[in-house]
């Protein structure tokens, strides 16, 4: 049984990686889902999430997103609804890190990276409520977020400021929406991956050796593993949970 069966998606960060893979998963397990994203080429190159999603017989859509953006946010939302009637699922996912130290991190720096990651997860959030607060229950649920934080939201980010601050700040805003919101049906849940690899070119000074030290499993974590884990807290299953920051890190913060 499909288990995101008549259900709507938006994941946002959706062209590449990470959100690639939710995106595909979703759409395998029977959502329809709207990417949003600036680029709609992946970085890993192929086919775009959308011509994935088509060429499985999925439902989806795609619009040019800037996260930072209320009405890029607005239209997101919007585009899910006119589309496909409403919108379960909001997977904030979205990022990007500057690979600096404080001293060497500039303010333009800072307002970009603190713009997409945290303040993109705060707009993603209040736009899928309002929308969610509208809808009837299902269940016990009127709508599910799926914040992608990282492991760099509660150690330190070694010189990647700005992308350990903004993800800290996912953290803590996953839980302050999971309980204001828990009385009217909302569930907000992240997903905290550890070394993953994707497309993206690797940050300088952060070598794969060192990340293979620090993860007990005999592997660096793969999208799919982070795609997995976001489907469950965006399905029925996840039940009873809410607040709750669900670590993919091969054990890195067990060790």
């Amino acid at each position: 049984m499909l288990r995101l069966k008549d259900r709507v998606a938006i994941v946002t960060g959706g062209a590449s990686g990470i959100g690639k893979a939710i995106a595909e998963t979703f759409a395998r397990e029977g959502a329809a889902v709207v990417i949003g994203d600036v680029r709609e080429d992946p970085k890993e190159g192929g086919c775009s999430t959308l011509e994935e999603i088509q060429k499985m017989g999925g439902k989806g859509a795609f619009l040019h997103a800037d996260v930072a953006k209320w009405n890029d946010v607005d239209a997101l939302v919007s585009l899910a609804v006119e589309r496909f009637g409403k919108l379960d699922v909001m997977v904030n996912n979205a990022a990007i890190g500057v690979g600096k130290a404080l001293l060497d991190t500039t303010e333009e720096e800072w307002d970009r990276v603190i713009d997409v990651n945290m303040k993109g997860v705060f707009l993603g959030c209040k736009r899928a409520i309002q929308q969610m607060l509208t809808q009837e229950l299902i269940g016990e649920v009127r709508g599910r977020i799926v914040n992608i934080s990282s492991q760099h939201g509660m150690i330190s980010s070694p010189r990647n400021f700005a992308y350990g601050v903004g993800k800290s700040g996912v953290v803590y805003m996953t839980r302050q929406v999971a309980s204001d919101y828990a009385e009217d049906g909302i569930i907000c849940n992240a997903v905290a991956p550890g070394r993953i690899l994707t497309g993206k070119p690797m940050d300088p000074g952060d070598p794969l050796t060192y990340s293979r030290s620090r993860t007990p499993m005999p592997r660096l974590g793969r999208p799919q593993d982070v795609a997995n884990a976001a489907l469950f807290l965006a399905s029925d299953e996840a039940t009873f949970m809410t607040g709750h920051n669900l670590m993919v890190d091969g054990g890195w913060m067990a060790s």
